[in-house]
């Protein structure tokens, strides 16, 4: 007998199976109207300046941003970089964050929802449009299903604190369908794969440089791609960060050197699928270059606007499913930044 769906179980046993042991050694309560020491972000004007002798902590999931800065020739920061963290997932993130380990990190828009429900405080810097899809639905080995409207009655991996989850989550309501239809299995995305090759679930959605490596893996299993997407992919960072006026201003100078790296990413396909895909991820030239044939050109926004109305409707559909509380997403967001990495780029790359 199938285990009963999110929608039929107590949210907050959900939540809890999702944040797991950091939520309890922090002493959550599972909503950030309950933190009793909510930091107040600074509205101080940044720093014309770094000061001298200020570092950084940096994710850089898989190696990719040292690896692009390097290929770009980024040599003469004007911070150091203490560390490079392999840290890409919002989960992950969040406890580093809590850890006080990194200071600045790159994810899609859900993180920052999540952190807040967490009762932890963290605001976006920066913000780069996502138009195309980034991620497909994938299937276990052997099955039949072919279309979304065809995940009733599935077991689907669901990440709430992650792209993965609010990818799918909007796929289902455009299918017209309810949470109750299907049975969402509470997995982050690195247990993705192992739950797909196991049977544990039906469908789980897989980054776009995920799928032909499974694909090519298991030959009996396909991958339905949609028109979904989630548009935002940001730098953000804790507001005890932020605070800090060395470091904010540290920040302020690598919000530039983030966007310059994408648009030369963008721009040198060919050097990157070397370099990286198969020089790094093992992945062959072919494979490589169907990656980088769906890859977002990079779009860096002068106005938030489009952004923070995104981000609003990503919580007001996570808050209808019971997963967070309804709030405003505008306290997210640290405008002094904002105009910062549509400066840095070419005016094809600012929209």
């Amino acid at each position: 007998m199938p285990s009963p769906s999110v929608a039929g179980v107590d949210r907050r046993l959900f939540l809890t199976s999702m944040l797991g042991v950091t939520a309890a050694a922090a002493g959550l309560s599972g909503c950030a109207d309950n933190s009793a020491a909510a930091e107040t972000a600074s509205d101080a004007p940044l720093a014309s300046k770094v000061p001298a002798g200020t570092s950084l902590k940096i994710a850089s999931f898989q190696g990719a941003q040292q690896l692009q800065f390097k290929l770009a020739g980024f040599r003469d920061l004007p911070f150091k970089v203490s560390n490079w963290l392999n840290i890409g997932a919002g989960p992950d993130v969040i406890n580093a964050f809590r850890a006080k380990s990194l200071d600045v990190a790159n994810n899609a828009g859900i993180p920052p929802i999540q952190a807040h429900y967490q009762g932890f405080d963290a605001k976006i810097v920066a913000i780069n449009i996502t138009r195309k899809p980034n991620y497909v639905f994938a299937t276990k080995p052997g099955s039949d299903i072919r279309r979304v409207s065809e995940f009733r009655g599935k077991r689907l991996a669901f990440s709430q604190g992650q792209a993965q989850g609010v990818v799918l989550l909007r796929a289902l309501k455009k299918a017209g369908l309810k949470y109750d239809d299907v049975e969402l299995v509470p997995l982050t995305s690195n247990q993705f794969l192992t739950a797909l090759q196991s049977g544990q679930v039906d469908i789980a959605p897989l980054a776009n440089s995920q799928a032909p490596a499974y694909l090519a893996q298991y030959k009996s299993a396909r991958t339905i791609t949609t028109d979904v997407v989630d548009l935002l992919n940001l730098l953000w960072a804790p507001v005890s960060v932020l605070n800090d006026r060395a470091k904010a201003a540290a920040i302020a100078a690598y919000v530039p050197y983030w966007a310059k790296g994408q648009v030369w990413t963008y721009e040198h396909p060919d050097e990157w699928n070397e370099q990286f895909y198969v020089g790094t991820q093992n992945l062959t030239l072919p494979q490589a270059k169907a990656i980088t044939a769906l890859a977002n050109k990079p779009l860096f926004p002068p106005s938030w606007d489009e952004a923070i109305r995104w981000e609003q409707e990503t919580a007001d559909l996570l808050a209808e499913g019971g997963f967070v509380k309804k709030f405003d997403v505008s306290e997210l967001f640290d405008h002094r930044f904002e105009s910062l990495a549509a400066k840095a780029v070419p005016a094809a790359y600012r929209r």
